[in-house]
């Protein structure tokens, strides 16, 4: 396929989840180094491999989300939006968000974000 796409079709994708799962690992999150918290890349790339919850929802690691000054920054992408989240610290955040994608996989829909991260959640934009 070229760059330009002057066909009227619509694209598609074959990628099926409903939801995405944006974890910053830029500039300052994850930087244990500094003196921040880590983001367990390791530990969520082989929990959404070995369970398939790419299937409901789809894991991404990233570079630089901001803001720099809520390290670590997730952001959960739906149809109907984006929730972001900050100051992500301890395991319990991770395992909620691994827990929540689990929930999604095993009901066949997006459910809502848990209520522990709720402390958590900010306005972006």
């Amino acid at each position: 396929m070229s760059a330009d796409h002057d066909d009227p079709t619509p694209l598609t994708t074959r990628i099926t989840s409903s939801a995405q799962l944006l974890f910053c690992k830029g500039c300052c999150c994850g930087k244990t180094e500094r003196g921040l918290p880590e983001v367990p890349v390791d530990r969520l790339k082989t929990v959404w491999k070995a369970e398939k919850l790419n299937r409901a929802v789809q894991l991404t690691i990233s570079g630089c989300l901001g803001p720099c000054d809520l390290p670590n920054v997730a952001v959960v992408a739906t149809a109907e939006g984006f929730q972001w989240f900050g100051l992500l610290d301890r395991d319990a955040h991770y395992d909620a968000l691994i827990g929540w994608a689990r929930a999604c996989l095993a009901a066949g829909a997006i459910l809502p974000v848990p209520e522990s991260l709720a402390a958590h959640r900010f306005e972006r934009f």
